[in-house]
């Protein structure tokens, strides 16, 4: 250890432990443009013992490992408001614990902040290293690195022990990021989570005993929740295995009739418009004969042209002109399709909002900005996500459309006019990568969290331990 008048240098980044806190090895982000310091927690749970608030929590001590979890208890010596390096501002649990580095050790404060989506489960901020550390950002592990072989000595690789509800996800890739993390997440919380491939599934349609099946015969009549991420181009029989779902009365997050009418793009701004929701002036038609009519209906060029069918920005095209604009319609009527026409929003810039909505709140937004040379902004192609804060009208405007539709979850994308907030698309299946990783939230966890609301489920098994103290 390098010492300097009695203050020792580390670097950008640097391993620590917590003796008290059960923690032998965490690597921390080394900030001192951070005041205070925070340690990644979930499934934090605050209780009084002798009189005094405690606060009961889990940890992830290792980057990229949700597996591994150290479950933590301290007293409360405060409650903050801290912003996060997204911006956003939010409350924390503050407790006081013991950090040791080599044979160096003293106590320092920590918010208790989910770090899911960050680089560090730690984050060491100015005050904890004040009168005894100079910090050079241009090197790592000045204290000494921690070996993979120690860190399995320390954690081990224990297996999962499930005590809570039995969750199904029904989607078609396992690999996908939003489907890993909500796995993830029901198995933080103590659920058994199952994944169920839409194309491996088959059913037994019958009166009194209805069915549904697994590859290799596995008779699914023990799950207690389902939840549905059907991408469109299974929405029909994605829908049919949730109905059949639904018929054998197990909890579906989002229903069959939901998604349904929400996937068909004219049915479902239609009962939006008839809901008093506003979105930008559409024309709709079926390989129309009359171009120019469907063109000056909603204004002139220049115009959105979508096919019904399309996804993820595919299908969508911006018309500059009205000789475009002709080009992309005739060349849409050649394969009989469906399709849209939608007025062009030239004051939002290339930009719209993101808002996720559960059980009825707006839990986190995003502002999504098209890449350069795009138009329309979307993650899948380009584009970049920053948080943002919404309006209240913006708020009543996705709350009030994933209402309209029966959507327990969605993502409800909103742009800006000059005439107010505009109603684009409401999606049964959204994305968690892209606003988990700007805005820093446990989106995936505020799903769980839903399931065990709607089926009565709490956590018991950690309050009766404090019970027995």
């Amino acid at each position: 250890m390098v010492k300097d008048k009695s203050k020792f240098i580390v670097g950008c980044e640097e391993w620590f432990s917590f003796p008290d806190l059960g923690i032998p090895s965490i690597k921390a982000r080394i900030d001192s443009g951070a005041k205070t310091s925070s340690i990644h927690a979930f499934n934090i749970q605050k209780f009084r013992r002798d009189g005094q608030g405690w606060v009961s929590f889990e940890v992830h001590p290792l980057q990229k490992d949700r597996k591994t979890t150290i479950r933590c208890e301290s007293p409360v010596i405060d409650k903050r408001t801290v912003k996060s390096s997204s911006g956003i501002a939010e409350t924390r649990y503050v407790i006081s614990a013991t950090i040791k580095v080599g044979i160096e050790e003293w106590d320092i404060e920590l918010t208790l902040a989910n770090r899911d989506s960050m680089g560090y489960r730690m984050l060491l901020g100015r005050e904890a290293m004040n009168g005894r550390m100079l910090v050079d950002p241009a090197i790592s592990f000045c204290l000494g690195e921690v070996a993979t072989k120690t860190l399995h000595e320390h954690y081990g690789r224990k297996q999962h022990k499930s005590s809570g509800l039995k969750i199904a996800l029904l989607a078609n890739d396992q690999n996908l990021y939003s489907n890993q993390r909500i796995l993830e997440a029901g198995e933080e919380r103590g659920h058994e989570m199952l994944f169920l491939d839409i194309k491996q599934c088959y059913m037994k349609i019958d009166v009194d005993e209805p069915e549904a099946h697994y590859r290799g015969g596995k008779v699914l009549d023990d799950l207690d929740g389902i939840i549905t991420r059907i991408r469109p181009g299974a929405t029909v029989y994605g829908c049919a295995l949730t109905r059949q779902f639904e018929s054998m009365g197990i909890y579906t997050i989002n229903s069959s009739s939901a998604i349904t009418q929400s996937r068909d793009k004219l049915f479902s701004l239609q009962l939006l418009l008839k809901n008093g929701i506003s979105i930008p002036t559409t024309g709709f038609a079926n390989s129309p004969i009359d171009t120019n009519d469907l063109i000056d209906m909603v204004g002139g060029t220049p115009v959105i042209v979508k096919l019904l069918e399309g996804t993820q920005g595919h299908g969508v095209v911006l018309a500059e002109t009205r000789k475009a604009a002709e080009s992309v319609i005739n060349a849409f009527k050649t394969v009989k399709a469906n399709l849209l026409v939608q007025k062009f929003i030239k004051e939002a810039k290339n930009k719209d909002l993101r808002c996720f909505v559960i059980d009825g709140k707006v839990v986190a937004a995003i502002q999504r900005e098209a890449a350069p040379g795009e138009f329309r902004a979307n993650l899948h192609q380009g584009g970049t996500a920053s948080v943002v804060k919404i309006t209240p009208k913006e708020k009543e405007l996705a709350i009030k459309s994933a209402k309209t539709l029966g959507l327990k979850v969605a993502g409800v994308d909103i742009i800006r006019s000059k005439n107010g907030p505009l109603l684009l698309e409401v999606n049964p299946s959204p994305g968690l990568e892209g606003i988990e990783t700007a805005t820093g939230k446990d989106i995936a966890s505020m799903i769980i969290t839903s399931i065990e609301k709607k089926l009565g489920w709490k956590r018991e098994l950690a309050i009766e331990s404090w019970k027995n103290k």
